[in-house]
């Protein structure tokens, strides 16, 4: 009797268990879709209400020629032997009044040092660093004789934001643009991204642009000569996870002023703000969203105004993963970063001293890389067999998969419809129809497979694995 009490106990227990977790999965998702939809309304409105662009770069440069502020291009190198001059010659060709390209060798392996000095006619100079930001070694640096802005950093390999460190470190200007040295700017970015340092009021120290994929374009001389979306299904899913993230959430985030990431494939930022809370943190994986937290967490704690931005106009092409290794190599990182982010800074969350960025923007963090992924991935085992076993109404998990899969569906199509009314970027009927059916089929599997993507992100995490997740490329015009 005591027994059969005793079962008769736990399995009603078990049954609290279970539907007390199947209904935090629902709200946790709920929360994050009804976030998501909030987003895209704000960036509606902010391109409804935003005053139009300049449409082409000789408007911008009959405009702002005068007024743009000396730039220095920061751009980390490591074994891009293949691209590094075409790459090179894209960045000195950026339409700009006055800028310096600072090409970072970060201890590369193959031939990048030796392209470069070859095809730019390089010489070893003495340039001093003004601020010593990095932690490894400096070994030459190198003046081209045929262009008087180009300067070539050899150093020891200590990653990506070390590489920027060290770049920062010999800039001169009062603005730095740090990129991705794979990615390619459209010729007047630089120029857009300047826009709103001319009419500021020395508050704005960060602009943020938007990233699009360029796989399946036509690219020759490191420049973006024709816009074509990829046949690989996986590049065709991360357009639309782009336009999400920079069409919408970046946009609404920057109106908010909660804006918490900078993507590190093109970023300008006032040099001396840098210098400042010395640079980027070496010891993460996610070096461009620690950056921006950074800066939140020191202009508060200094009690200065400032203010970070967002064009959506900037658009910088990168290179998507094209494979299923290359993708959860990149989620994972991802996913690690925001981690150590959220460690580094917990201090910063729910706490008034640091206003909106500790009671909103950190939280959401919270929200989006900490119980998101489990939540929903759980829910869609939990749920299904909580409705077999007769603990939920089988309505429950109709409602779950129309907030998980249909809601996400809506949100994908109103971006892409957002996008094509006010960038229109997308060349072709075809194209955007192609798009269009990505952004639904996504979420049967893609979106799955990525939040367990980003489980093995949390166990690198737990594991504090600091390696580097290489991202195989094929190459832009593979």
């Amino acid at each position: 009797m005591n027994l059969a009490h005793f079962a008769s106990q736990s399995a009603s227990v078990l049954e609290h268990v279970i539907f007390a977790t199947a209904l935090f999965c629902f709200a946790v998702v709920l929360l994050r879709n009804a976030i998501g939809l909030g987003q895209l309304l704000v960036a509606t409105w902010v391109f409804a209400t935003r005053i139009e662009p300049s449409e082409g770069a000789r408007d911008l440069w009959t405009r702002y020629a005068d007024l743009a502020l000396p730039v220095s291009v920061v751009a980390p190198a490591f074994n891009e032997e293949l691209s590094i001059v075409e790459s090179t010659k894209a960045l000195l060709a950026l339409e700009y009044p006055e800028h310096e390209v600072i090409v970072v060798n970060d201890g590369s392996t193959d031939a990048t040092l030796d392209r470069l000095i070859s095809a730019f006619d390089m010489e070893e100079s003495h340039r001093i660093q003004v601020a010593e930001l990095q932690v490894t070694a400096i070994r030459k640096t190198y003046r081209s004789r045929r262009y008087a802005n180009l300067l070539v950093v050899d150093k020891d390999n200590g990653r990506k934001a070390d590489a920027a460190n060290a770049g920062i470190g010999f800039a001169r200007t009062p603005l730095v643009c740090v990129i991705d040295a794979d990615s390619i700017v459209e010729p007047d970015g630089l120029l857009r991204a300047s826009e709103p340092f001319m009419h500021d009021d020395g508050r704005l120290v960060a602009v943020g642009g938007a990233i699009r994929v360029a796989n399946g374009s036509k690219v020759e001389g490191g420049s973006l000569r024709e816009i074509r979306i990829s046949r690989n299904f996986i590049p065709q899913f991360q357009v639309c996870e782009y336009l999400r993230a920079f069409l919408t959430a970046r946009v609404a985030n920057a109106h908010t002023n909660t804006l918490m990431l900078i993507s590190g494939a093109f970023g300008l930022f006032r040099r001396s703000v840098l210098i400042e809370m010395g640079g980027y943190r070496h010891d993460t994986v996610g070096e461009d969203l620690e950056l921006v937290t950074h800066i939140h967490r020191h202009m508060r704690e200094r009690k200065r105004s400032y203010r970070i931005a967002f064009v959506p106009d900037i658009v910088c092409w990168t290179e998507a993963p094209a494979s299923l290794e290359g993708l959860a190599n990149q989620r994972a990182r991802w996913q690690q970063g925001a981690l150590e982010t959220l460690s580094f800074h917990r201090r910063m969350i729910f706490n008034p001293r640091y206003g909106r960025i500790g009671m909103i923007a950190l939280p959401q963090m919270i929200l989006e890389d900490l119980l998101g992924p489990p939540a929903e991935l759980i829910g869609y085992v939990l749920i299904p067999a909580a409705v077999l076993l007769g603990i939920l109404d089988p309505m429950a998990a109709l409602v779950f998969f129309f907030v998980s899969v249909v809601f996400g569906c809506g949100l994908s199509v109103g971006t892409l419809a957002l996008e094509e009314h006010q960038l229109r970027r997308t060349p072709t009927a075809k194209d955007l129809l192609r798009i269009g059916w990505a952004a639904i089929v996504e979420n049967f599997g893609y979106r799955q497979l990525n939040l367990w993507y980003r489980l093995k992100g949390v166990r690198r995490y737990a594991k504090r694995d600091s390696t580097w997740a290489a991202v195989p490329r094929e190459g832009f015009n593979a």
